[in-house]
């Protein structure tokens, strides 16, 4: 197995039973144009200080996996072309000596390697719209089913087919928890169709629930009311961008950079800082609960 490269910091903690919060880096170097992609780097891990905890940006440089990067290898995620490195990618990278940044499947599993139990993103990747046909299922599923990390996300991204993936983790017994929801949250809108099936008041409640659970665990989180972005807008930029995959043939795990750049490029910057405020608000309640769990 290849052995980590902890950063200072993050090892300090480990080590003396104190709160970590993982964050992942395919949402700087694919989810967001520089050099913004770098200043909600900073502010990731600012938020997750702030409420008491030390956060753990995660990616592979130079085929070595990195658990906490310097200010030095973060303006690198934000700035050099990076694969974007799943689960599956990962010897392959270490062995070739290859840099990336890491998805949610990636990104939960050396957290857990690492001791982490906390891990904030945007949103969870799921089950695509045709997988019938392509079947195309994100690799985020089965490691969210297998991997004992809580993990803060605004559900999925509406390009996805949430019926279905709500329906993949139930069947593999994932616990899906809704904070301060009774429903189910669609990325850049608060409320889905879907309901879900337990719901916490506070960050407490949450760490009591992964805690006793003792398992793999999505607690979802809306965005922010203010950056809720409107309904028509929302619509009509998802069936553009669902139109664009069709026409431009994009498959995989290319689906969600190409539909990201439409939300950004079509949404004059209100999906940006949907984004934004989404991921930052998850570091900031991933961070509550991971002091609560070493209370």
């Amino acid at each position: 197995m290849t052995t980590l490269q902890i950063a200072e910091e993050v090892a300090a903690a480990l080590a003396e039973n104190r709160p970590v919060v993982a964050l992942e880096s395919t949402l700087l170097s694919h989810g967001l144009p520089a050099p913004r992609n770098l200043a909600v780097a900073a502010r990731l891990e600012k938020v997750v200080r702030e409420v008491g905890a030390v956060p753990a940006t995660i990616a592979v440089l130079d085929g070595v996996p990195r658990i906490g990067l310097t200010s030095a290898e973060l303006d690198r995620v934000c700035s050099d072309d990076m694969l974007k490195l799943s689960l599956r990618d990962l010897g392959a990278a270490y062995a070739l000596g290859r840099s990336g940044a890491t998805t949610v499947a990636s990104t939960t599993a050396l957290a857990h390697q690492a001791g982490i139990r906390v891990f904030a993103t945007g949103g969870l990747g799921g089950v695509h719209r045709g997988a019938r046909e392509t079947w195309d299922v994100s690799a985020d599923l089965d490691v969210v089913a297998t991997t004992p990390v809580l993990i803060v996300c605004s559900g999925v991204k509406s390009i996805l087919d949430m019926g279905a993936t709500l329906e993949v983790l139930e069947t593999r017994s994932v616990p899906v928890v809704g904070y301060q929801t009774s429903r189910f949250p669609a990325f850049y809108r608060r409320e889905s169709e879907f309901s879900v099936p337990w719901s916490v008041d506070n960050a407490s409640q949450a760490a009591a629930v992964f805690a006793a659970g003792e398992r793999g665990m999505l607690l979802v989180n809306p965005i922010p009311a203010a950056f809720e972005m409107d309904s028509a807008l929302h619509d009509r930029l998802l069936a553009e961008g669902l139109q664009k995959l069709v026409d431009q043939d994009v498959r995989g795990k290319d689906v969600s950079p190409v539909l990201l750049e439409h939300f950004h490029t079509a949404s004059a910057g209100v999906s940006l800082d949907a984004n934004e405020e989404l991921v930052v608000n998850n570091a900031s309640v991933a961070a509550a609960v991971a002091v609560e769990l070493f209370q």
